[in-house]
């Protein structure tokens, strides 16, 4: 039933026939969207990548044409040749960008039969994630996803333009690299020439890009493929793209200006919309302080607010007994809130229960006073400045937790992102842009009972802090900075370390022996002998940027083939076993 493209060559998308061709003819080719038959004329929507276009079939085209339009259904594949008309007085359709005009088909080809799809091809349709991925090239066909892609090339090109117009030169860095500790899990890929060893899929390009400011490269970036064998989320992929770049003879200021300025021609060009720059600026200090977490979303208020001061003398043993352990007591004003129901905070008291909190307390306020089952531990005085140092007014709820500080932190923080969803406070329409600034170099792990990068070990401290490497490493501040847009991290990076000395002290803060940081860091090391020119730069997760710039929940929607959350790819059925030859040449044994 299939026919050949042979003698016809398109002539016009169909998403881009407007009322400037009335009269012309057009050769159109893409799949059926719907088909409705109506007295005796049938029309056709057709779509391709650009949109639909309606095509008329009226019977005087002749019995053998009208017949084939009779046959075609859903997701056939036409070729249409027909004259450019307007259509009827009150037929026209304001949501197509073609809406005005139709095209009356003079010769129709059937270039492929479809089989009923498993979810029709629609924005609107609801269907199974997992079917979605099963069947990924039909779920790309929906116009929305087909969408996210074009914005995806798009923004990839003005990306490009704007490194190559600032004198960055775009170089590939190897695919097939060494394994190194600290971060996340690597994707080994064993040599089949070299018995018992391995090459990794790199988490970063961060060591070469290095290495390619020591060659003397000066301006570097690569929109490079990164691998990462970790747990998956809906901002996360095992493989996934990184808008990489470092400059040399930089400060910090000259890598933010730069990164800015790239944000900015991004979102004008892509999106039309226009970014302040100087974007603002927060240190982690203040933004933990004030948001309880180092990504603050600013598109909505309810800061935390610290009342040991105000709380320090009262009989409420849970507070009092916090702050003498040199913790924190922290509250949220829930802005109208008063009507909430027992159900409600249990709920809220489950969700800071699941960052550590042991607890919320909170007190409502009404026309008739406060109540609260813990206000009897305290004073009148003592409740009126707790009120007053909140902004509490009739009809607040005013929430705390009493915990260590970063447990205190992290409670409140993802409190307040639900009380901002829940009360409707954050603006979807807004791009809300900061950086983050003077994080912490190290952090403790717990677990391990030592000492690791809160970035990453390459990352350089700031010179006035150094002395508080042996004795106070908390203290320590680091050169790296954090793009935050609509409460999500899109890019992070730093200054970095270029002195050989200090890079193995950093290596020796972490617990890695100089032995150690010789046999993985060795080649890094060693171009440090080589003069080595003071450098920083960041990456950007473009898949995560997409996602927000598409309005997307999830950075699936803005990756062609991805993985599902168990890291496996449903199209393809990958990973999957492999022949025994094949294991046998790379001298692997499954152990079973």
């Amino acid at each position: 039933m299939s026919e050949s493209l042979t003698g016809l060559k398109r002539s016009h998308y169909c998403g881009t026939v407007k009322k400037d061709l009335v009269g012309q003819e057009v050769t159109l080719m893409g799949w059926v969207h719907r088909r409705r038959d109506h007295g005796g004329v049938i029309f056709v929507d057709l779509r391709d990548r650009e949109g639909l276009v309606q095509i008329v079939f009226n019977p005087e085209i002749g019995e053998e044409l009208f017949q084939k339009a009779e046959a075609v259904r859903n997701e056939y594949v036409l070729a249409v040749v027909g004259t450019v008309g307007l259509r009827p007085e009150g037929t026209i359709n304001p949501n197509l960008t073609t809406g005005e005009i139709e095209v009356a088909a003079s010769e129709v080809r059937i270039l492929s039969i479809a089989k009923t799809p498993p979810f029709y091809i629609d924005d609107e349709v609801d269907v199974d994630e997992m079917i979605r991925l099963k069947y990924r090239y039909l779920d790309l066909r929906r116009p929305i996803m087909q969408k996210g892609l074009m914005l995806r090339h798009k923004a990839i090109k003005v990306i490009r333009d704007y490194f190559y117009d600032n004198g960055f030169l775009e170089i590939e860095t190897p695919m097939l690299t060494k394994s190194t500790p600290e971060g996340a899990r690597d994707y080994l890929v064993p040599s089949r020439l070299h018995e018992g060893e391995f090459f990794a899929l790199p988490q970063s390009p961060q060591l070469f890009k290095q290495l390619l400011m020591v060659a003397g490269m000066d301006k570097y970036f690569q929109l490079a493929r990164c691998f990462r064998d970790e747990d998956l989320r809906a901002d996360r992929q095992p493989e996934f793209t990184q808008l990489d770049a470092e400059m040399s003879f930089v400060e910090r200021e000259d890598i933010l200006t730069t990164m800015e300025k790239m944000i900015a021609q991004l979102f004008k060009k892509c999106l039309d919309v226009d970014i302040k720059t100087p974007l603002p600026r927060l240190s982690y200090q203040e933004a933990m302080e004030r948001f309880g977490v180092d990504k603050p979303d600013l598109r909505f208020g309810l800061e935390l607010v610290d009342v040991a001061e105000e709380v320090k003398d009262c009989q409420f043993k849970v507070f009092a007994q916090v702050l003498e352990k040199g913790g924190r007591v922290k509250g949220i004003n829930a802005t109208g809130c008063a009507h909430y129901s027992r159900k409600d905070l249990d709920d809220l008291t489950k969700l800071v229960g699941i960052y550590g909190a042991k607890g919320l307390a909170y007190f409502i306020l009404t026309e008739e006073g406060l109540k609260s089952p813990i206000a009897k531990f305290f004073t009148q005085e003592q409740l009126e400045r707790i009120v007053t140092r909140m902004e509490g007014k009739p009809g607040d709820l005013l929430l705390f937790v009493a915990d260590e500080a970063a447990v205190a932190a992290a409670a409140l923080g993802h409190l307040r992102l639900e009380l901002g969803k829940r009360l409707n406070l954050i603006n979807e329409e807004e791009f809300n842009f900061l950086w983050v600034v003077d994080f912490p170099l190290l952090e403790y792990d717990e677990e391990e009972k030592r000492w690791v990068a809160m970035h990453h070990p390459f990352t350089s401290p700031v010179e006035e802090d150094m002395p508080f490497m042996e004795t106070e490493p908390g203290r320590i501040r680091a050169k790296a900075y954090d793009m935050i847009l609509n409460g999500v991290e899109i890019g992070g990076g730093s200054i970095r370390i270029h002195r050989r000395d200090i890079q193995e002290l950093m290596f020796k803060r972490l617990g890695i022996s100089l032995e150690d940081a010789q046999e993985k860091f060795g080649f890094l090391l060693d171009a440090f002998e080589y003069g080595v020119p003071p450098h920083g730069g960041i990456a950007f997760g473009i898949d995560r940027l997409l996602m927000l710039m598409a309005g997307r929940n999830s950075i699936r929607d803005v990756i062609a083939f991805p993985k599902t959350q168990s890291a496996m790819d449903v199209l393809t059925q990958a990973p999957s076993s492999v022949a025994s030859r094949q294991l046998k040449e790379l001298h692997i044994k499954i152990k079973n």
